[in-house]
C-alpha cells in the first residue's frame, strides 16, 4: 500500500518509513523518486521512477561507499533496481543532489542517528564482495601493459556485443548531426563525422594518413574508400584488429589499409601527411599527454595536419567519475578543452580550430541507448546480466553527462609548421572544411547518402 509523505509529522512503517523519517529529518525535504524496499514498504512521490531495494545488502554497499560506486555497485549486482524512465530517474537525481548540496552540512550526530537507522533494519555488516564487473587491472599506471589490460577490459567484451549498438560503420564516438529529418540516422551522422574529419585534414589520393586509436577501422577504412588514402591504423584492442582487418579484406582494401597491434610510442615509420587521434587521448593519462601529442608531431611531415577529437572535463572527476574509472575506462583523464589546446601547443603545433560537439554527443549516445535497450536479451546473452547494467547504467550517465554540460566534446585542428612558418592551409575556415567534398578517386561510394 503507498504511504503518504505529505504528512512528515506521520510516523510511517516499514523499512521505506523508516528510512523515510531519517533522510527527511536530514535533508528537510522528501526524495524526487519513490523507494519501495525489499518488505513491500513504499515511500515517496507517485507517478515517477521507483527505486526499488531488493535487499539489505543495498544500503550496506552504499554504507561502505556513500558515493555513486555505491550505488553503481547495488545497481548493476540487481541489489538495487528502478522501476520506470531510467534516464528520468536519473535527471531528477542529479538536479536533487545539485540543490542539496548548496546547503547540506550534516553534523557528526546526523551520522551516528543514519548508522542507528541501519543498524535498525539490519544493514551493518561488512563490505559486500565487488561485482565481478569491476574492473581489476594492475602494474603501474599508463604503463604499456597495463595500458593494453584496460583497453581490452573495455573494448574486447565482443564485436557482436558492439554490433547491437553501433552503426554499421562501428563508429565509437561522437557522431555528427547536420539533420534533424526522420530518416537521418545514426549511420548518416557518423559518415557525415567520418567526413567533416578527412575534409578537416585536406586528405586526397596518394597521402598517408595515420589512426591512432583505430577501433573497429571505422575512419581508416572510410578515408581508404572515398579520399584514396594509404591508412595505418594501430590499437591495443585484438577483438576491434580482427573485425577490422576482416571489414579491410573484404573490402579489398588490404592494399592500402595496414591495421596494426601497436603502442603509440612505438609507431616509428613516419612522415605521415595527416594524424587523428578519434577520442583516444583520454586514455593515456595526463602524465603521457605531452609524449603522446609529442609523438604526433614527431610522425608528422611539415604542413601535416592532425585532427584530435577528445572529451573534456572540468577539475572535478577528471576521470569521469568513480563509476567510469571502476567499469567503463580505468585510468582515463580528462581536462577542460584549453589545457588540452596548450599541451597540443606545446608540443610544436599550431592550433588551427576547435569545434565543440557536446550536444552531437547527446544525440549520439541518446541512439546507442535505444539500439541497446532494443536488443536488451541479446545483449545479456552475450555479456551476462550484470554486465548489461552496467552498460544500461554507462548510457544512461553519460547521456546526461553531456546534456548538461558537465563533459564536453571537441574536435581540435593541428598543424605542423614548416620551418619557415608555412601551414599549407587556406586562409579561412571555409577553405578547407565548408563544402570542401570528397575528392575524386575513391574507392566507393558511403551507403544510403
Amino acid at each position: 500500500m503507498a504511504i503518504s509523505t505529505s504528512d512528515h509529522t506521520r510516523t510511517r512503517g516499514g523499512v521505506a518509513g523508516k528510512l523515510s523519517d531519517r533522510v527527511t529529518g536530514l535533508l528537510g525535504t522528501d526524495l524526487p523518486f519513490r523507494i519501495r524496499a525489499w518488505d513491500g514498504s513504499e515511500w515517496g512521490p507517485e507517478g515517477g521512477p521507483v527505486v526499488v531495494l531488493r535487499s539489505k545488502r543495498a544500503l550496506r554497499r552504499f554504507l561502505w561507499k556513500p558515493d555513486e560506486l555505491g550505488i553503481a555497485r547495488a545497481y548493476v549486482t540487481g541489489d538495487l533496481d528502478v522501476e520506470g524512465d531510467l534516464e528520468d530517474g536519473f535527471r531528477r537525481l542529479r538536479a536533487f543532489g545539485r540543490e542539496q548540496g548548496k546547503h547540506l552540512s550534516l553534523r557528526p550526530r546526523d551520522y551516528v542517528g543514519l548508522v542507528g537507522t541501519l543498524a535498525e533494519l539490519g544493514a551493518i555488516g561488512p563490505p559486500p564482495k565487488r561485482p565481478g564487473s569491476e574492473a581489476q587491472v594492475k602494474g603501474r599506471v599508463h604503463s604499456k601493459l597495463r595500458d593494453s589490460a584496460v583497453i581490452a577490459h573495455h573494448y574486447d567484451l565482443s564485436n557482436e556485443f558492439y554490433e547491437l549498438i553501433l552503426d554499421d560503420n562501428m563508429a565509437y564516438s561522437c557522431a555528427y548531426w547536420t539533420s534533424d529529418a526522420p530518416d537521418h540516422g545514426l549511420a548518416d551522422a557518423q559518415t557525415d563525422k567520418l567526413d567533416l574529419v578527412c575534409r578537416k585534414l585536406g586528405l586526397r589520393p596518394g597521402l598517408r594518413l595515420l589512426d591512432v586509436g583505430c577501433g573497429w577501422g571505422s575512419l581508416s577504412i572510410h578515408a581508404a574508400r572515398y579520399y584514396g588514402v594509404s591508412v595505418t591504423g594501430v590499437t591495443l584492442s585484438k577483438e576491434q584488429l580482427e573485425f577490422a582487418r576482416r571489414r579491410v579484406a573484404d573490402l579489398g582494401l588490404h592494399d592500402v589499409v595496414d591495421l596494426r597491434i601497436q603502442d603509440y610510442r612505438d609507431v616509428d615509420d613516419g612522415p605521415y601527411d595527416a594524424a587523428t587521434s578519434i577520442e583516444m587521448g583520454e586514455h593515456v593519462g595526463a602524465e603521457n599527454y605531452p609524449t603522446f601529442v609529442g609523438a604526433l608531431f614527431r610522425l608528422l611531415r611539415p604542413e601535416g595536419r592532425v585532427v584530435i577529437q577528445q572529451m573534456s572535463r572540468g577539475p572535478v572527476s577528471p576521470g569521469g567519475g568513480p563509476f567510469i574509472e571502476a567499469y567503463i575506462a580505468p585510468d582515463m583523464h580528462m581536462r577542460p578543452v584549453g589545457e588540452t589546446v596548450a599541451l597540443v601547443e606545446a608540443a610544436g603545433f599550431e592550433v588551427r580550430d576547435v569545434e565543440a560537439m557536446r550536444e552531437h554527443y547527446a544525440r549520439t549516445i541518446r541512439a546507442w541507448h535505444v539500439a541497446f535497450e532494443q536488443h536488451w536479451d541479446e545483449a545479456v546473452a552475450l555479456v551476462g546480466e550484470e554486465t548489461a547494467r552496467v552498460w544500461r547504467l554507462y548510457l544512461v550517465g553519460a547521456l546526461l553527462t553531456f546534456e548538461d554540460g558537465s563533459t564536453g566534446v571537441d574536435q581540435i585542428v593541428a598543424v605542423k609548421p614548416a620551418a619557415d612558418g608555412a601551414s599549407g592551409m587556406g586562409p579561412t575556415r571555409a577553405d578547407w572544411v565548408v563544402g570542401a567534398g570528397r575528392p575524386t578517386g575513391g574507392r566507393g561510394r558511403s551507403p544510403g547518402r
